[in-house]
């Protein structure tokens, strides 16, 4: 889809204006460093409104003028919209700056050319959230192709330069019916043979206050 595409989902609110973030990245969330966030393909702000409300700063990255304008408006309904800085650019094309950010994340963008760049644009003991579509034969939501999406266990290997802390491939029902496929991995950068292990925590089912995603498609790949 190209830009334009997109300002008109986004606009039209074919998109949810309020997707909730991924459960994993919000179940660990205690767990990952405060500090500076980025959240890059942020449409209408499903991790940075979250990560901003939870006390960080945050860089929302997307090319889209509409969605980051939604973005805008909720961190403002919510009173965090001195906390979240808006950067409109192409994530497949944006320069990141080195060892700035404490958490990223990127929710169904697949940019996996980006990784080495993603990973040095982390501070020292950063954490990289990442999930996506996955290719498999249930899938009935996301991309019609596999282009934009993930093969077994590629997701994880492109992560092993870090310390993996997650990582899982799972297919879930969603409300109208159709399933979807999903890699997701959390990682820090961090190395060295003794390190902190964060408790895996338990998932909860929504994010309190959040609109749900029941029914839109939120692939955010090029």
């Amino acid at each position: 889809m190209t830009d334009t595409d997109w300002d008109e989902r986004f606009a039209s609110g074919e998109y949810p204006r309020a997707p909730e973030p991924s459960p994993v990245l919000r179940a660990y969330e205690p767990s990952v460093p405060d500090g500076r966030a980025l959240d890059v393909a942020a449409g209408t702000g499903r991790n940075a409104v979250f990560l901003a409300d939870r006390g960080r700063e945050v860089d929302a990255l997307d090319a889209s003028a509409e969605g980051l304008e939604i973005l805008r408006e909720r961190a403002a309904e919510r009173g965090i919209g001195d906390r979240v800085e808006t950067i409109q650019a192409d994530a497949s094309t944006h320069e990141f700056p080195a060892e700035t950010y404490d958490v990223i994340a990127m929710s169904y963008f697949h940019a996996l050319d980006r990784f080495a760049d993603l990973i040095e644009s982390l501070a020292p003991d950063g954490y990289l959230f990442v999930e996506g579509h996955l290719r498999s034969a249930d899938a009935s939501s996301g991309p019609s192709g596999d282009r934009y999406r993930y093969a077994a266990n590629e997701l994880l290997r492109a992560g092993m330069g870090l310390s993996v802390r997650y990582y899982d491939e799972t297919t879930t029902e969603r409300p109208d019916g159709r399933r979807r496929a999903t890699a997701r991995l959390l990682a820090q950068k961090s190395t060295g043979g003794r390190q902190s292990y964060p408790q895996r925590p338990g998932v909860p089912e929504r994010w309190p206050g959040g609109d749900a995603d029941s029914t839109a498609e939120n692939e955010r790949d090029p």
